[in-house]
């Protein structure tokens, strides 16, 4: 039986939120959950759109990479 562990080198998260605070939590939280699997940040991309009922809404794409 071989067994083999195979290293997540790129990842990409989508993340959205109806203000920044929420949306900068969610992003910090999973940085850290992706720092135990050796992933830093490498860009991070965000979009604010205006909703019909006139509020915000944010959302943002992060790119991690494998440290080296």
């Amino acid at each position: 039986m071989n067994f083999q562990l195979d290293i997540i080198e790129d990842k990409i998260e989508f993340f959205e939120g109806e203000n920044l605070q929420t949306l900068e939590k969610q992003i910090n939280n999973q940085i850290e959950i992706n720092k135990s699997i050796l992933l830093s940040v490498h860009s991070v991309s965000h979009q604010t759109v205006i909703q019909e009922n006139g509020r915000p809404y944010y959302t943002a794409v992060v790119h991690f990479k494998v440290k080296k």
